[in-house]
């Protein structure tokens, strides 16, 4: 079973997880808009791609020890490092050896021993720019959450700066060659929706003969998805892409009881629901909805079923064998 899964953050990593245990072939294009945090410092400095959320899908993928895993974790606590994580380090400095991206990645691909690959959208040194509701622009993905949130508004669209940011080849090939395509799941214009607006990608999914599911995000964002339910979700992607390129949407559907989320509310966030109403819609635009318990929670974090996620598409895939 040949996977390319489109997103970025923690949504994606924890994704990839249990998508591991499936296949070994596995394609993750990672958003990277982000100029925040120790990935904006490297991008600033050393003019590299933000490395955070690639970090993080490679070490999900990975088949490493332990300690290694902790060790590309860490963030220094003190002095001119702090605030920045072993693993941008390790990234950046792959990056200065080999000199380019692509070259960087296939090496620490085989140091850690990967199921698949991770590819960042674009090779472009790309910034978000959003169009709120209230006429207002914002630039730079780290500002979108909370100017959206002071401002009372709800954001419009968003866009690349600049617009025209094409795919790795590597990206366009693995996409024709998919059985399955997952969107999601992951912030929904910060994550998620940056990747439809590469160039050609949309037109690549839609022409696909892969199947192309969106993971729905369990949780709004706030920020981003203030009071958003699933057909909302769905239709900023269709908004930012094209109608007919998603063939199914992976919704839970269990209620999560008040006393696991309350930490969640004290943010502003709430739990994404569905209802017929939502599910006829979806229908009505030729996607399908797959309801079940995909809730995993622990240590208080709400997260998505990655394994139940994961045996549900190789299910799919077998029957279209």
């Amino acid at each position: 079973m040949k996977i390319v899964v489109f997103g970025g953050g923690t949504g994606l990593s924890v994704l990839l997880r249990g998508l591991k245990n499936y296949t070994k072939d596995i394609s993750a294009v990672v958003t990277v808009a982000d100029n925040g945090g120790g990935s904006g410092v490297l991008r600033e400095d050393l003019g590299m791609l933000p490395p955070g959320d690639m970090r993080n899908c490679i070490i999900a993928l990975s088949d490493i020890e332990p300690i290694m895993v902790k060790l590309m974790q860490h963030r220094f606590s003190d002095g001119y490092l702090k605030g920045q994580s072993f693993g941008n380090l390790f990234i950046a400095a792959m990056y200065e050896i080999f000199g380019d991206y692509e070259h960087a990645l296939k090496e620490i691909g085989s140091i850690f021993r990967l199921s698949g690959k991770v590819l960042p959208m674009t090779l472009e040194d790309t910034q978000l720019k959003a169009y709120l509701e209230n006429g207002d622009c914002i630039l730079g993905e780290k500002s979108i959450p909370e100017f959206v949130s002071k401002l009372n508004t709800k954001i419009d669209r968003i866009s690349l700066v600049p617009e025209l940011c094409r795919p790795l080849d590597e990206t366009v090939r693995d996409i024709r060659e998919a059985d399955i395509i997952v969107i999601g799941p992951g912030s929904l214009y910060t994550s998620v929706i940056p990747n439809m607006l590469v160039e050609g990608i949309p037109d690549l999914l839609t022409e696909s003969r892969a199947a192309v599911f969106y993971v729905c995000n369990l949780m709004t964002q706030p920020g981003e998805t203030d009071d958003y339910n699933v057909l909302d979700h769905v239709k900023a992607i269709i908004k930012h892409s094209r109608d007919q390129m998603i063939d199914y949407v992976l919704v839970n559907d269990q209620k999560i009881s008040d006393e696991l989320i309350v930490n969640y509310k004290y943010q502003g966030a709430k739990q994404v629901l569905i209802d017929q109403d939502q599910v006829k819609a979806l229908e009505e635009m030729k996607i399908k909805v797959i309801c079940s318990d995909f809730v995993d929670i622990r240590k208080g974090y709400i997260r998505h079923n990655s394994d139940k996620i994961g045996q549900m598409l190789l299910n799919f895939a077998k029957e279209k064998i």
